[in-house]
């Protein structure tokens, strides 16, 4: 995958991204400084953004017009990452369940296949 197309690939400075979202570059370090959104920082110590941390700040800022306050957009923010997290976690465990079934139901085949055997070894006998 090419660095541009990885949505986690910090890319974007400050001003690129006040620019895209028509913000202030003072919000966006605010939303760094209160931590809702860190983004990376370069060499140079500038902060870049990805493109995720782009759609979390567009939810920020709309909150934030919405009258709501940064340590509550911050606590939103938080519990949205926590249930994304929580969803992964669930779907893994859900693909890992259906394996563990398939697998079970494949070894009670061979199971019933082995004690047919024996019971008919047995009958002939």
């Amino acid at each position: 995958m090419e660095a541009f197309d990885d949505e986690n690939v910090p890319l974007f400075t400050v001003g690129q991204v006040a620019e895209m979202l028509s913000l202030k570059q003072a919000f966006l370090r605010r939303v760094d400084q209160l931590q809702v959104v860190s983004p990376q920082r370069s060499t140079g110590g500038q902060r870049r953004y990805t493109r995720i941390e782009i759609r979390v700040i567009q939810q920020v800022a709309s909150m934030a017009d919405e009258g709501m306050t940064m340590s509550a957009i911050r606590r939103i923010i938080s519990l949205e990452q926590q249930l994304a997290e929580a969803v992964r976690q669930r779907d893994e465990l859900a693909a890992r369940l259906n394996e563990v079934s398939a697998e079970r139901a494949r070894l009670t085949q061979q199971l019933s296949v082995l004690l047919g055997r024996i019971t008919r070894d047995r009958s002939e006998e």
